[in-house]
């Protein structure tokens, strides 16, 4: 494990990093406070440190409330190291944000109980946060797909719509629907239609831009946010996603299944649409396509002034990225 010693005399700050090597610590030495600071700021920084209380320009207890100042960052645990042996003191630099502290001369057994129990801590710690972490991605993701669940998504579509008004740009959604899902489930069974839903979202996040976002919204349904996005682009991508899905038979335990998927696609070039619209007019265009026999792409009109959700979409056919390919108002 790093650890960083700040002690500006240079022969306890030898003795010490001897003994914390021979227990096989890692350790990160330095002589004043400021040079300690620099180095906790930075992203791999040690998080158990041993400060000298009396060092120059920054002393051990100011050192302590810098870190703990510090919001977000992964908890570091402080032993002050100090001559200092007035109760006051002692209280005054663990009001400043030390865990312990230990008083020279030191004794080495000591200070190696007190290191262990500082482990112990960070240890709990690490713990805590990846049981937080796991919690965080089951509440946000969808169990069986991995990607992002209906209120994730819905969340990321909000807030690129309010980047997007921010800044003047265009966001554009995709509503896509595997075309007659009922039925690869009640001929192969769930299991089965499990594995092309996974495999469905393992080639639609092969053709989307590094940047946009994919959430199962329903079912069979998914939604994918595209910042940053106009209408031909919008429609490449789902044309993408619709030739990636349908053009070979997903493996599964049940043998070789195709599917084909219908994509709807709706951009918002103004500011004032909200993520409602958006949806709805992409839901539209799906719904569009599907009364013509699905497997195709459709585009609805433009977002930012969708007033009235019955609104019909102009479609854009299979052959979407063709730009010779005509649209059908």
């Amino acid at each position: 494990m790093r650890l960083l010693i700040a002690e500006d005399d240079q022969v306890s700050r030898c003795m010490l990093s001897a003994t914390l090597n021979q227990w096989g610590y890692e350790v990160v030495a330095c002589s004043e406070g400021e040079e300690a600071w620099e180095i906790l700021k930075q992203p791999d920084a040690p998080r158990l440190v041993i400060l000298d209380w009396m060092m120059p320009r920054t002393d051990g207890p100011e050192i302590c409330r810098r870190v703990r100042r510090c919001e977000g960052a992964p908890y570091t645990y402080i032993i002050l190291l100090t001559a200092k042996t007035r109760k006051e003191e002692l209280i005054e630099g663990l009001e400043a944000g030390a865990d312990d502290y230990i008083t020279k001369p030191f004794d080495a057994q000591e200070l190696k109980v007190r290191l262990r129990a500082g482990r112990r801590i960070l240890d709990l710690q690490s713990r805590l946060l990846a049981v937080q972490e796991t919690l965080r991605v089951q509440a946000t993701h969808d169990f069986l797909t991995g990607i992002w669940n209906r209120g994730s998504i819905l969340d990321v579509l909000a807030k690129e719509i309010t980047r997007a008004r921010r800044e003047g740009s265009s966001v554009g959604v995709l509503m896509a629907d595997l075309d007659h899902f009922k039925s690869v489930n009640d001929t192969y069974g769930h299991l089965a239609g499990d594995a092309v839903l996974s495999e469905t979202v393992q080639r639609m996040q092969g053709e989307v831009r590094s940047y946009d976002e994919v959430g199962r919204y329903g079912g069979e349904e998914f939604l994918v946010v595209l910042p940053r996005c106009d209408e031909s682009t919008a429609l490449i991508v789902a044309e993408r996603i619709r030739r990636a899905v349908g053009q070979t038979a997903m493996n599964t335990s049940e043998g070789l299944i195709g599917v084909t998927i219908s994509v709807g696609a709706a951009v918002n070039a103004g500011s004032d649409a909200r993520g409602e619209a958006l949806i709805g007019a992409a839901d539209a265009a799906l719904y569009r396509t599907k009364r013509r026999g699905g497997n195709s792409v459709a585009l609805a009109p433009e977002a930012g002034s969708v007033g009235n959700m019955m609104d019909l979409p102009r479609e854009f056919l299979a052959s979407a990225v063709d730009p010779t390919t005509e649209r059908i108002a």
